[in-house]
């Protein structure tokens, strides 16, 4: 069975929302509230090594297809390695081998195969559901010192479960890295 992995730019107070550009007032608040500390992303390029595939909503793939294809540098291992989908409207993802998913029990049945982990990318509204339906393994998690307010936020309080901290590590810059396993 695959590892699936949720992975966030999550705020102090909780938000996901429109970390690097999207529709929240203070969009880009990873790169304009925060100075750049490079160690601060190791574990971005990691997941890009150890991932065999990238899941996302519909939201996050009309905001990544358009860009990340085009830097063929930085996400070379994203755009080589096979995309899926969770939609009930993308009917010809233009994203080189891209897949649609229509349901979160296609989901379940592409974890239940072999291979390498699956991260899941933004998409705070499918994270939401993954929790939900049991499907997340683990967090990787990259907090910022920003408190915004308001926004999409990863948890609701309506999540039950516990976390296990596997790694942790904090920056100059303030942000801190949190890897949790889910705990079953």
């Amino acid at each position: 069975m695959r590892t699936l992995i949720v992975t966030e730019f999550m705020t102090l107070d909780g938000i996901v929302d429109s970390p690097g550009g999207g529709d929240h007032p203070r969009a880009g608040w990873t790169f304009t509230e925060v100075p750049f500390v490079e160690e601060a992303y190791e574990i971005k390029g990691r997941e890009q090594a150890e991932a065999g595939a990238m899941l996302m909503g519909r939201v996050t793939y009309d905001e990544f297809a358009p860009v990340w294809p085009g830097m063929t540098e930085e996400f070379a291992g994203y755009n080589a390695m096979p995309k899926y989908v969770v939609s009930s409207t993308l009917t010809d993802p233009e994203w080189h081998d891209t897949t649609v998913l229509r349901s979160l029990d296609e989901v379940a049945e592409l974890k239940r195969g072999e291979g390498a982990p699956i991260i899941v990318h933004a998409s705070a509204t499918l994270a939401k559901g993954l929790a939900a339906a049991g499907l997340v393994d683990r967090y990787h998690l990259l907090v910022f010192p920003v408190v915004l307010g308001e926004g999409k936020r990863l948890f609701d309080g309506h999540e039950q479960g516990s976390l296990k901290l596997v790694e942790h590590e904090a920056y100059a810059n303030g942000v801190v890295k949190n890897v949790f396993d889910v705990v079953r």
